[in-house]
């Protein structure tokens, strides 16, 4: 879970990007903030993500082509019966879609994993998601194909050796599923870390925009509050970080519980890290102040 610090340091950013003057409405900036304040997180768990499909995939080939030699006979066998023509189209459909998952495999390999253009980011997602996807497509398409063939006794023998490589690359799908989404099979311990990066990074959203949310809602009466505080009080007037700063001090010292030393020593130092040379000591005596009243 994300610790408090992340939090407080999330809902800082957001404030201050939505407050500046011409800055996007707070509705609208959700998805672009997130987008770049979890980029280096995203990353890495698509690039450990990758490792895990890399070493599932092992062994793959071997069992794609004893697929495709045993397809060959099988397919001769359906079209000699004119009634297992959906059949055949669906083992036709499954070679190609074979053949499409490795060019996807193989093109993940070959992208960077790395790099300072976020655009290098955006293409190693969407090939990863485009990969996934002919994962499920190939899914659906197996199981379409096994129903097909129970639907023909008189071909069991020959279809025999070529639904068994299906259920073989099969199993490999099974586990890729798993990958795409280890939140859904929390018993599956090789998955762990997987699961853990995915959580952490919905969680500080979650919890972030909660805060962020708060803070907005009760805007006026924080105002209100530091402007009984400030001499001449006008948001405008005030470093749009600080302002930022200000906002999160007084929301948690009037609408929280949390003890006020807490929370004006953790403004302090929020102060210290995005502020300037004197935000600290400006922040410090605004909300001593705010604490006292």
């Amino acid at each position: 879970m994300p610790s408090r610090r992340q939090i407080r340091e999330s809902t800082i950013q957001f404030l201050y990007c939505s407050d500046l003057e011409g800055g996007a409405d707070p509705a609208a900036l959700r998805e672009p903030f997130w987008e770049f304040l979890t980029e280096t997180d995203r990353r890495n768990l698509q690039i450990a993500t990758f490792r895990t499909v890399h070493h599932l995939a092992h062994g793959r080939e071997e069992r794609l082509s004893d697929f495709v030699q045993r397809a060959q006979p099988a397919l001769a066998h359906l079209t000699g019966l004119p009634r297992a023509e959906a059949v055949k189209d669906a083992l036709n459909r499954l070679l190609a879609l074979e053949s499409s998952w490795s060019l996807a495999f193989i093109k993940l390999g070959k992208l960077p994993k790395t790099g300072e253009d976020s655009a290098v980011d955006d293409e190693f997602a969407l090939a990863l998601e485009s990969f996934f996807k002919t994962d499920r497509d190939l899914f659906f398409h197996r199981e379409q194909f096994l129903r097909g063939a129970v639907d023909f006794p008189e071909l069991k023998p020959q279809l025999e050796p070529v639904t068994a490589s299906v259920r073989r690359l099969q199993r490999i799908s099974d586990r890729l599923r798993m990958v795409e989404q280890p939140e859904n099979f929390p018993d599956q311990a090789d998955l762990a870390k997987l699961r853990e990066s995915k959580s952490e990074i919905a969680a500080l959203r979650s919890r972030t925009d909660e805060l962020v949310d708060a803070i907005l809602a009760a805007k006026e009466e924080i105002d209100a509050k530091l402007a009984s505080i400030v001499e001449n009080f006008t948001p405008g007037r005030i470093d749009p970080v600080d302002r930022a700063i200000l906002r999160l001090g007084t929301y948690e010292l009037i609408r929280t519980e949390t003890p006020p030393n807490v929370v004006i020593n953790e403004a302090i130092e929020l102060a210290k890290r995005f502020g300037t040379t004197d935000s600290g000591r400006f922040v410090n005596g605004i909300l001593d102040k705010v604490a006292k009243s």
